[in-house]
């Protein structure tokens, strides 16, 4: 607001400057030059014929000497039309001059009221810069990170949080090169090398290239259970041409997995894709040596290591009970394996142990209806 009002004055003062010369116009005369000179030749002309009559001048002197006042009116004559002409053309200038002035000012200030926002505060880009972004601005809190690596560029923390916004917004190489400078200032964890490896494999279309698969690899030595690193990992055997690799690691990564975990449905999909049957996240999975043990196993093995995951899994619940969590998984463990009777005699367990929990028994009752062991 402030600065509109300076503009304003700026405005005025610039309009005022121009417009005080003009406030009266050149002042006219009474009576012009040649309305003057006119008045004295005609005076001359009376005079001369006065002369001629009274026999005071020549015939001839009087002719010429009428002659030459005739001259002088013709030239005033002319003189007194040219001054008309001019004062005509400068109140045309004058009044050009006004509306220019104040016209287009006027108009400009009309059209900002109408369609600007002369109440809405400046914001200068250095000032966003400095001020408290708003988290759903994310091109300034990219700068702002930015701003701040070019300043500490041994910042590994501040690499670590603009990788994933990078990798969010499509910006790719910046994304792989943030995880790099990461894992090279803060070391290498479990985190930020499956952040690496997504960043290059989504750089290669979707392709697991051998610089992505090393930083799986890396991220599933650190922790064992990463489930990006154990998706991926499969994904690359599957384009490697061994997908009775990619089955066995995607079907013990569902196995380790709880019920509601977000990745469960694209591993159904990818072991869809395979053509491998889907086991049930029934608890506590394989740690890494079972997976790459898993790999080697032929698909009636690897359901039998499935199936004793279950069955470890019924053999805890029946010292342990009290996990509804556990009992769900195992009454979805052994519908998938075709088992019916076992599912029905695990909801049958399931509500021996919770008979005095209301809000377990809905669960479990729930999931029988889903599960169709109700009849």
């Amino acid at each position: 607001m402030l600065l509109w009002i300076a503009f304003s004055l700026m405005t005025g003062a610039a309009i005022l400057a121009v417009l005080w010369p003009l406030r009266t116009g050149a002042a006219a005369p009474a009576a012009s030059t040649a309305e003057a000179d006119l008045a004295v030749y005609r005076d001359q002309l009376a005079e001369i014929e006065r002369d001629r009559a009274a026999g005071l001048i020549a015939p001839a002197e009087g002719e010429a000497a009428r002659t030459e006042v005739a001259r002088r009116i013709l030239r005033a004559t002319a003189e007194r039309a040219s001054e008309g002409e001019a004062s005509g053309e400068g109140r045309r200038r004058r009044v050009v001059a006004v509306v220019a002035l104040l016209g287009v000012p006027l108009l400009a200030g009309g059209l900002y009221l109408s369609l600007g926002s002369p109440l809405y505060p400046p914001q200068p880009l250095a000032q966003r810069l400095e001020a408290q972004p708003n988290p759903s601005d994310i091109a300034i809190l990219i700068r702002k990170v930015e701003s701040h690596l070019e300043a500490n560029p041994n910042d590994g923390r501040g690499y670590e949080v603009v990788a994933p916004i990078y990798a969010r917004i499509g910006r790719l190489d910046d994304a792989a090169r943030a995880w790099a400078n990461a894992i090279r200032l803060l070391g290498p964890n479990a985190q930020r090398e499956t952040g690496l490896g997504e960043a290059l494999t989504a750089q290669a279309g979707g392709v697991v290239t051998a610089e992505a698969k090393a930083a799986f690899e890396a991220a599933l030595a650190a922790d064992p259970q990463d489930p990006k690193a154990q998706y991926f990992l499969g994904l690359a055997a599957e384009q490697d041409g061994q997908k009775e690799q990619a089955a066995a690691r995607w079907s013990a990564l569902v196995a380790q997995s709880p019920p509601d975990a977000p990745w469960l449905g694209l591993l159904r999909e990818a072991l869809a894709r395979v053509g491998a049957p889907v086991p049930v996240a029934a608890g506590p999975g394989p740690g890494a040596a079972d997976m790459a043990a898993a790999e080697s196993l032929t698909p009636e093995q690897r359901e039998a290591m499935v199936r004793g995951m279950v069955e470890r899994l019924e053999a805890r619940l029946a010292q342990q009970g009290d996990d509804i969590e556990g009992w769900l998984r195992l009454m979805r463990a052994w519908t998938v394996l075709g088992q019916q009777d076992k599912a029905k005699t695990a909801a049958g367990q399931a509500r021996t142990h919770f008979a005095s929990d209301t809000a377990a028994l809905g669960r479990i009752d729930a999931l029988a209806r889903e599960l169709g062991l109700e009849s």
